[in-house]
């Protein structure tokens, strides 16, 4: 009788098996899913000239904003929600949380406009009329004369007044050199928000930050982080292969060999700070300062290598990372046979003719593999460097016209600090949220790349040596 059950139990574990499986990847690329849409519509929805409300209160206060979200009321039946009022030379704040029970009129009004300014934020109501070379002028004249104006560089453009007024009736005198753009979402197309929108991502991409991060572009950060890698996979690489090879190809396969190689797997596992306070001590104040005493004496007490930059943040992340790149490597090579090896010698082959014309050939799949892998770490990687190099704002790029045009000493912006920096340090955290979806969605589509990047040259190194490393 137990060994009839047994074997249900076997039958039915069997049966199980697969279904086990194919949920457990179906949860996965559910979760997956669920996250990649969320970026997409809370970061590029941010882009998106969303409609203006302009709402009547009980209390007979008119509000003008744009609807952010709403949520049921603290212990009360209802729901209240948030609006962004923009405003805050005037109202004190940029947000306001409204009953809705207490609306009594929602409209959408065309001749609301929304203002982006410095440096009090976006303005939110209405052109009364345009001050400029000595004119006055109104209604679509001034709106006309405004968008001509906005188009210019900001050097070039003209002075003027801009006089508004809040949904509210406050006036409000704007001058037109601190305005860069003006929108008046509920008079567009749906074909003129398409090319808004498309304009707002390319600006997003191809400007720098602006207000405290609150708003502006990511560029410097994108590029200070594809800098960054470039010189981190030029560092690690060399390393890493030639550690493998001499694992795995050189060294006598003994205690000492095995304890090394623990040794390697241990420290992908050790946490990333620990990295960073190794780059700071050791990279930063020694290596950096020994360099300032030896070739910059005359700028002391001013560190130039002394202190975070580039190289110092590329070498940190290369010792992070290189555990990756020896462990994937010398993988590649223990899948080898050996009869690859011992078909070369019996050639005629001297051992390092075997090793660079028939073993690394045959292992640069895995290579390529171990280096775009730690690139993906590396490109998300935060903590180390907030020790060594990376900075809230960068007033250089670290490469320019002047000699010797790339600037290892300087700091330099990364996307996954910019991402914790906008998030918990700016000032106006509620604005930045949009930009933080935003960025993050552009960092997980940098390594969803570069992981897709690894398995189509996995495939195609495979395809063209023909063997299965």
């Amino acid at each position: 009788m137990s060994r009839f059950i047994t074997v249900a139990h076997r039958r039915l574990l069997d049966r199980l098996w697969p279904w086990l499986c194919a949920a457990s990847v179906a949860l996965s690329l559910l979760m997956l899913t669920a996250l990649l849409t969320l970026l997409l519509v809370r970061g590029l929805g941010h882009f998106w000239p969303a409609s203006l409300e302009e709402i009547t209160l009980r209390s007979g206060d008119v509000v003008a904003g744009q609807a952010i979200r709403e949520t049921p009321l603290p212990q009360k039946i209802g729901n209240e929600r948030l609006y962004f009022t923009g405003n805050r030379d005037i109202d004190g704040a940029s947000w306001r949380w409204v009953d809705v029970d207490n609306i009594i009129a929602r409209t959408t009004p065309a001749d609301l406009i929304r203002l982006e300014r410095a440096p009090w934020g976006d303005f939110i109501g209405r052109l009364e009329s345009l001050e400029a070379g000595g004119q006055r002028m109104m209604g679509q004249a001034a709106w006309d004369y405004l968008a001509a104006a906005l188009a210019l560089p900001a050097d070039q453009r003209p002075t003027g007044q801009l006089l508004l007024t809040t949904a509210d009736g406050q006036a409000l005198s704007q001058p037109l050199s601190t305005t860069s753009r003006a929108l008046a979402p509920n008079a567009m197309s749906w074909g003129q928000k398409t090319r808004l929108w498309g304009s707002s991502v390319w600006q997003f991409l191809s400007e720098g930050p602006r207000a405290a991060n609150t708003s502006g572009g990511v560029w410097p950060a994108i590029f200070g982080t594809v800098l960054m890698v470039i010189l981190m996979s030029v560092i690690v690489t060399p390393f890493g292969v030639l550690a493998a090879i001499y694992l795995n190809e050189i060294a006598h396969q003994n205690r000492l060999t095995r304890l090394v190689r623990i040794g390697v797997r241990n420290l992908a596992g050790v946490p990333s700070i620990v990295y960073g306070v190794f780059g700071l001590g050791v990279f930063v104040y020694g290596i950096g300062g020994t360099l300032d005493t030896w070739f910059f004496s005359a700028t002391l007490p001013s560190p130039t290598f002394g202190t975070g930059g580039l190289l110092w943040a590329s070498l940190t992340l290369a010792l992070l990372t290189l555990p990756v790149v020896i462990v994937a490597t010398e993988e590649g090579l223990a899948r080898i046979p050996d009869a690859q090896r011992e078909g070369a010698m019996a050639l005629g082959a001297t051992r390092l003719e075997m090793l660079t014309r028939v073993v690394l050939p045959m292992t640069v799949p895995a290579m390529l593999t171990g280096v775009i892998l730690a690139v993906a770490r590396a490109a998300g990687e935060v903590a180390p460097l907030m020790l060594v190099g990376v900075a809230k704002l960068a007033p250089q790029m670290p490469v320019d016209g002047e000699f010797p045009y790339l600037h290892l000493e300087r700091k330099f912006m990364h996307l996954g600090y910019h991402l914790f920096d906008t998030a918990f340090h700016g000032e106006d955290v509620q604005a930045a949220m949009p930009l933080v979806y935003a960025t993050a969605l552009l960092l997980v589509l940098i390594v969803l790349v570069l992981n897709l990047t690894a398995i189509f040259l996995r495939h195609y190194f495979r395809r063209q040596r023909g063997n299965e490393c």
